[in-house]
């Protein structure tokens, strides 16, 4: 897994380095959290949801894409999965996932898979 995080960082750098589509940077990213979540680099992992990925999200396809939302629950996902998580982590990933659900409700409806497996993330 550590050559898979070092080739997906490398892949995820070249895209935002030629300025890639925001939706290319997203998959990259998302595969780079992926292998830093999944090797228990939790920290690198919140940096690049929380300062790099999720801005961009935000200015480049809207609060309300679907990519943007998948992000969120990425950085949820490395919120909660870091044994070192404090009491204000698991309250931000709370926070995030219940933001989350009421734009995936409004955005593709109550009975989207999307919006299914979020209400079950807060259940």
């Amino acid at each position: 897994l550590d050559e898979a995080v070092v080739l997906r960082r490398e892949i995820y750098a070249n895209w935002v380095a030629m300025d890639g589509a925001a939706d290319d940077i997203v998959l990259a990213g998302g595969n780079l959290s992926s292998s830093l979540r999944r090797t228990g680099r939790f920290a690198e992992a919140k940096t690049l949801l929380r300062d790099e990925m999720l801005p961009m999200a935000r200015q480049s396809l809207g609060p309300t894409h679907g990519f943007c939302m998948d992000i969120e629950e990425w950085l949820v996902e490395a919120l909660r999965m870091d044994p070192n998580a404090t009491r204000d982590d698991l309250r931000e990933a709370e926070t995030i996932m219940q933001d989350v659900l009421q734009r995936r409700r409004r955005v593709f409806g109550p009975a989207h898979p999307s919006t299914a497996w979020c209400e079950g993330e807060l259940a």
